[in-house]
């Protein structure tokens, strides 16, 4: 990482205990992260009213990658009384920005998964009887199907010379 992580605390005391807890955090995200993150930001806020228990605490986290923007991580849910624990929630927000950072270095490195297209081709001929038909592929091959292979019973506005897809 090139510039150091900015801590940015609202609303709490912060630890020493809890200062390790986030450095550490932030160490296992740049030690797995390569040369992924250029810089980052984390927000600890916590409530203002918490008394002698509950309030939430809010985490978010914002890394710059190169040249692609940024991976932000902030937490929505604020119904989830767990994040009352400021353990939990720096574990479950540290957790999900691993998730985010390893989805970037897959895509970087191109193992994404790919979906080939599904094939079109043309109704070749509908039977008199109306319970089956058959396509013909762009290899020029005959596929027979029944009206029950037919999504959302569409069956019946088929016609010869129709373009759908299909799945073999």
């Amino acid at each position: 990482m090139e510039t150091p992580v900015e801590i940015e605390v609202h609303g709490i005391n912060v630890l020493p205990a809890i200062g390790e807890v986030l450095e550490g955090h932030i160490g296992e995200l740049a030690s797995g992260s390569g040369r992924i993150i250029t810089s980052g930001r984390i927000v600890v806020t916590g409530s203002a009213h918490r008394h002698r228990s509950g309030g939430l605490y809010d985490m978010r986290i914002h890394r710059a990658l190169p040249d692609r923007g940024e991976i932000a991580v902030d937490r929505i849910d604020h119904g989830d009384e767990r994040y009352s624990d400021i353990h939990f929630a720096s574990n479950d927000t540290f957790k999900r920005a691993r998730r985010l950072l390893q989805a970037e270095a897959r895509r970087l490195r191109g193992q994404t998964k790919h979906y080939e297209p599904r094939p079109a081709s043309t109704i070749a001929s509908i039977d008199p009887s109306g319970e089956f038909g058959f396509i013909t592929t762009p290899d020029i091959q005959q596929i027979c199907f029944h009206r029950n292979n037919v999504l959302k019973g569409a069956f019946d506005r088929l016609e010869p010379g129709v373009h759908v897809t299909f799945a073999e």
